[in-house]
């Protein structure tokens, strides 16, 4: 099993680039079911995209990769079509659902696995069912699968989501892109990939508004069939290498972002002493040795986001005082805390919140990646720590940090992979 080696303490200086976001990219592939041809660029080159990749392949899409240039080519040419997305493709990343929605309204019929992906909490499927129901699925769970069927096709619907949910808003979307009439979504996530999915949508002719926290999608029987399409860059990634340059950066440039996207990150940064110089599509990092405590708590968007806070929790094991992170997203996302303290860190949860205290010397340890940005966060104490660290399960990274080492490497960071 492969392990990270980081020497802590180095100054990193330079300039990293951001990739094509995951989180955009996942419902978008799912999507590329509709047309006929797609060409998808800035694609992040990591292991959730190679394995809905997998699994759009054994549906029995054509798909060419071109790793050079981050880019996709796809071709549904309707033979050969395979309505099932199986447990082996399905176990170890929760965006294959996804193709329940495109799968349904497009096939009228759909057998995908119950998902996997990490464990940071029960986070079920129910909004997603909930909300195909709704547009008229008949469902049913047996032997570990969802088996959907709209024989007549989907209808348009009023969904009402009780809670916020990324996954169900885009699997709604998807699901009511082909349904007949009109469909309303009330209640839903307005994270920025789900904008970019409606963009994507909107290039296949689909007719969609978003208006607050409401979409509203009108059957269109004008579809496009071949489309290009640019991947925004991955805010999960941009605020990770920001606070990795907070911690141990002299200068270091963030580029190809768009800073107005990550307001609410960089307004909780700043308030914390991080200094941040804006430019249009890039931000700069200055050093700053003094770091201020903060109390925040994770929301759907525009809140914090809640992939970021094991990353903030590094930074606020240098700030001075006790700072409070509010966990309101998912019920299990601390489990990076207990190889946090195995560094040093001061750290105590209770009631869903965590008190770090700080400032703390963090010191080099063998620790284990428990989910994907609680791997990114033990890579971030790792280079603030002293001496060596060394890091268990990194396959949880790989699933969405592209060429981590190599941006790190580059900007005189010593990381190694073993």
């Amino acid at each position: 099993m492969q392990k990270l080696i980081i020497t802590g303490k180095r100054e990193l200086k330079g300039k990293i680039s951001i990739s094509g976001s995951k989180n955009a990219s996942l419902p978008i592939l799912a999507a590329c079911v509709f047309s006929n041809k797609a060409k998808i660029k800035n694609i992040p080159l990591v292991k959730d995209i190679f394995t809905m990749i997998e699994l759009l392949e054994f549906i029995g899409l054509k798909i060419k990769i071109f790793k050079k240039q981050n880019s996709l080519e796809i071709i549904n040419n309707e033979r050969k079509i395979n309505t099932l997305a199986p447990y082996r493709l399905v176990k170890t990343m929760r965006a294959g659902v996804l193709v329940l929605g495109s799968l349904l309204t497009k096939y009228g019929k759909a057998k995908v696995s119950l998902p996997g992906g990490c464990a940071i909490g029960t986070r079920p499927v129910d909004l997603h069912l909930f909300a195909l129901k709704k547009l008229g699925a008949k469902i049913k769970i047996k032997n570990g699968y969802i088996i959907a069927e709209a024989k007549k096709g989907l209808k348009g619907a009023v969904i009402k989501f009780p809670s916020i949910s990324v996954g169900a808003t885009e699997n709604a979307i998807l699901a009511a892109f082909n349904a007949k009439g009109k469909t309303i979504i009330k209640n839903c996530a307005v994270e920025p990939e789900i904008k970019e999915l409606i963009i994507f949508l909107k290039k296949l002719g689909a007719n969609i508004t978003l208006s607050g926290r409401t979409i509203t999608i009108i059957e269109n029987l004008q579809k496009v069939s071949e489309i290009n399409h640019d991947i925004m860059f991955d805010r999960i990634e941009a605020g990770t290498y920001i606070i990795a340059s907070a911690l141990i950066g002299k200068k270091v440039l963030i580029d190809k972002i768009n800073p107005k996207i990550l307001k609410k990150e960089l307004e909780i940064l700043k308030k914390v002493g991080v200094k941040i110089k804006k430019n249009r599509s890039s931000l700069l990092i200055l050093e700053n040795k003094k770091f201020k405590k903060i109390n925040i708590v994770t929301k759907p968007y525009p809140g914090f986001p809640t992939d970021l806070q094991a990353q903030l929790m590094v930074l606020l094991t240098q700030a001075d005082g006790v700072s409070k992170i509010k966990e309101e997203i998912f019920e299990n996302r601390f489990m990076h805390v207990p190889e946090l303290k195995r560094m040093g860190a001061k750290i105590k949860i209770k009631n869903k919140t965590a008190y770090i205290e700080g400032p703390t010397n963090l010191t080099g340890a063998e620790v284990m990646a428990t989910d994907l940005r609680a791997s990114v966060s033990l890579v971030l104490a790792g280079l603030v720590a002293e001496n060596r660290t060394l890091i268990n399960r990194i396959y949880h990274l790989d699933r969405g940090y592209e060429a981590l080492e190599n941006k790190l490497n580059a900007c005189n960071v010593k990381i190694k992979r073993i």
